[in-house]
């Protein structure tokens, strides 16, 4: 089968989850063309059976804002010919769901039959896509795709409360490749990064305020004024220098190290102690499950999908959202008690293995040939 893959080709989820599957898939015999308007950074490698075509965008004075979704479309229904693709497999409702509908509709005027599975991710639905500005497009996608996913039960059920939607939703949910991170909990040449009775604590996100990057560095401060720690933040985004500004504030600059985005985050969780997540919201906690691969319990929220992800008491634990105080004991609980440190490290890593890509992937391929079928019996 040739499955074209529309998604983000940036360091977030829905963009690193759908490089990963189009992967293995072609690992599997399956020929990916994926199609955006940059190559995917998780995309190093190409083959006879991985492609990458860029959507080129043209600059007319025209346009206040210019048109990628008409340029998508355009591209989609372009290489689809060209290179007789069976299915289209698009990423994050917004914009993609809706070019591929146009798409689709393109093609068939054309003679061209193809089957478009949707694959939902979160802010697509939960911020973006209930905006009154979009929200009509996003619900008319969704039920116009021949499959719709979830990555978790909880952005499901979000999903069919902001939207009428009479089509079967499938929760899938996100995946890691365990053959990427440590097969056990030794945390390596940790000595670069923090002394020998340091702590290291780390944080992964894309810095927006639904990350509340405040509770991070105050989760981060109890424990360093209990404990000497080193807090490790990964990414980029619009709350990085405010987050810069309040560890000058609480006077933990020389004790927080900001690395950027960076495809290094494997190595960087293989010296991590303990992972904090404090969203206000996730679809699912992708960086979490990262973490837990690594052997690193997680300290979350119990908001959106993470209680799907995070077992309290198990893999780590859970607070309600903004409850720094209780994210402090809790974070000191398992740092304090090597027996405990270890029983959560392992925990975690069980609970990782459950979301093994080659464990999730089949459920996707099943996705697809019910679409296709379903195609041919119209």
């Amino acid at each position: 089968m040739k499955i074209g893959i529309v998604c983000y080709p940036t360091f977030g989820g829905s963009g690193v989850v759908a490089t990963e599957l189009g992967i293995e898939l072609s690992k599997k015999g399956y020929e990916i063309h994926f199609i955006t308007y940059n190559q995917p950074v998780k995309l190093e490698l190409l083959s006879n059976k991985v492609h990458y075509h860029e959507v080129m965008v043209p600059d007319y004075p025209l346009f206040h804002y210019q048109p990628y979704e008409l340029a998508l479309s355009t591209k989609v229904v372009d290489m689809v010919k060209k290179y007789k693709i069976d299915l289209l497999h698009v990423h994050y409702a917004i914009p993609h769901a809706y070019a591929a509908f146009m798409a689709k509709n393109m093609l068939e005027y054309e003679g061209i039959n193809i089957p478009v599975v949707t694959t939902l991710h979160g802010t697509d639905i939960t911020l973006v896509g209930s905006h009154p500005s979009y929200k009509a497009a996003v619900e008319f996608s969704i039920n116009k795709s021949d499959a719709v996913t979830a990555v978790s039960e909880s952005l499901k059920n979000d999903t069919e409360e902001l939207f009428n939607i009479d089509t079967e939703i499938s929760v899938i949910p996100n995946f890691i490749n365990l053959e990427k991170y440590p097969t056990s909990k030794n945390k390596g040449n940790r000595g670069i990064i923090a002394k020998e009775d340091e702590k290291i604590i780390c944080h992964i996100s894309n810095f927006r305020k639904v990350k509340r990057i405040s509770d991070v560095l105050n989760v981060f401060d109890g424990i360093n004024k209990t404990m000497p720690s080193k807090l490790l933040m990964v990414g980029e985004g619009p709350e990085k220098e405010n987050a810069e500004k309040i560890c000058k504030e609480l006077n933990i600059t020389d004790n927080v190290y900001f690395f950027g985005n960076t495809n290094e985050t494997t190595n960087i969780l293989s010296f991590t102690d303990l992972f904090l997540l404090t969203s206000s919201t996730e679809s699912f906690g992708l960086a979490a499950l990262e973490a837990m691969a690594s052997y690193v319990p997680v300290i979350s929220t119990n908001a959106g999908g993470l209680p799907e992800v995070n077992i309290n008491g198990e893999s780590g634990y859970m607070s309600n959202v903004g409850d720094v105080n209780d994210m402090i004991k809790n974070s000191l609980k398992i740092l304090s008690d090597n027996k405990i440190n270890d029983e959560f490290k392992e925990n975690a890593r069980k609970r990782a293995e459950k979301y093994d890509i080659h464990k999730i992937v089949p459920f996707y391929e099943s996705i697809y040939i019910m679409a296709v079928n379903n195609l041919k019996t119209q």
